[in-house]
């Protein structure tokens, strides 16, 4: 999807409206994308050992342990992430199967395009999900590019016109960040424009170094959605 066409499916949403103060500084500071580099090929060998243990265990339902989906990234460029898979093959067959039967479901995906109680979820999926090491394959993301260590969460392409801001379009989406990291679990899809626009503001190195520290932190409370 270019640039031109994510544009066009936020009007009306906030992203055509007047910029936000502060939108006028350069993407990022020095050294952010040598400081992303840098750790991701330290982190490999571990990164993957690990990667390979996991897919193995996602495998064993006979479905493939990887899954590529469409999300937005700088200037509005769609890419591909990748992670590991959580839910079961059919997925969006048994999403809409879910929400047809359930109002309550339906108003919930509405407003955080999320669920609690997800059906989808397999049984190995929660545990990663909760530990968050589903992402651990968007390490290879950032070496492509399309993202970096710590940014905005990565907005799925359909979710652009949901979207009212423009600075998450003025950065790389991260593997964590200030919405990852917070209770989000109890913050609705708009309201991580506030966390976009704030991180874009304040980034730095020892911000990004701060936001990588809390998600260790994070991941060993296994507070993931």
């Amino acid at each position: 999807m270019p640039f031109a066409t994510v544009k066009a499916a936020n009007r009306g949403s906030g992203l055509d409206a007047p910029a936000e103060p502060g939108l006028s500084r350069p993407h990022g500071y020095p050294g952010k994308r040598a400081f992303d580099l840098l750790l991701v090929f330290l982190a490999m060998p571990l990164l993957l050992s690990l990667i390979g243990v996991l897919a193995i265990l996602v495998a064993m339902d006979g479905g493939n342990p990887f899954f590529l989906q469409r999300r937005v990234g700088r200037n509005g460029r769609v890419f591909r992430m990748i992670k590991l898979r959580t839910m079961v093959p059919d997925a969006e067959r048994c999403l809409q199967s879910h929400l047809d039967a359930s109002p309550e479901a339906q108003s919930e995906w509405d407003r955080f395009q999320k669920l609690s109680g997800d059906p989808r979820v397999t049984a190995i999926g929660q545990v990663l999900r909760r530990t968050s090491l589903d992402e651990l394959p968007q390490f290879f993301n950032v070496l492509a590019g399309d993202m970096s260590l710590v940014g905005p969460r990565p907005m799925l392409a359909e979710q652009a016109g949901l979207y009212p801001g423009r600075a998450y379009y003025r950065m790389r989406p991260g593997i964590t960040g200030p919405w990852q990291v917070s209770d989000r679990n109890a913050v609705s899809f708009a309201d991580r424009a506030k966390y976009d626009l704030m991180y874009y503001r304040s980034q730095s190195l020892l911000s990004d170094l701060g936001y990588l520290f809390r998600t260790i932190w994070t991941v060993c409370r296994m507070s993931g959605r």
